[in-house]
């Protein structure tokens, strides 16, 4: 037992006297702040366009089925025919990276990026249910 104590003050002794306790005289800088136009944004805006145009897609083709748009904000545009459905789903996508780009510019990071993956998630079910409904 004593020959394990001896052992074990000359590892705490010989750990303690390699320590490095030098402050540094500057610090490193910090890192800044995130462009907007990221890797990470830049993939998730292309697939929301993508995701925009296959509901513009199906949304044409449901009406042409003789089916009704249910958002009742984009009725209006939809049922102008090809020209009111891009102008609508313009429109859409603009207020969609808009809402991101506001709580980029307002430091609101995390919401950023968790408005655009809801928006991502919530246009996928929406093309999904087109796509299901008019299958």
């Amino acid at each position: 037992m004593k020959a394990l104590l001896a052992l074990f003050l000359l590892v705490v002794t010989a750990g303690a006297s390699a320590q490095n306790f030098a402050v540094p005289t500057s610090l490193p800088d910090a890192p800044s702040q995130h462009h907007f136009w990221n890797f990470e944004t830049k993939v998730n805006t292309g697939i929301l366009a993508g995701l925009v145009a296959a509901d513009a897609f199906t949304t044409q083709r449901g009406l042409n089925n003789g089916y009704r748009e249910a958002n009742p904000i984009m009725r209006p545009f939809v049922t102008q025919g090809v020209a009111g459905q891009a102008a609508g789903s313009a429109l859409g996508f603009g207020a969609a990276l808009g809402t991101v780009y506001i709580l980029h510019r307002t430091n609101h990071h995390k919401a950023e990026r968790i408005a655009m993956r809801l928006m991502i998630g919530v246009q996928s079910a929406v093309v999904a249910s087109n796509y299901f409904t008019t299958r």
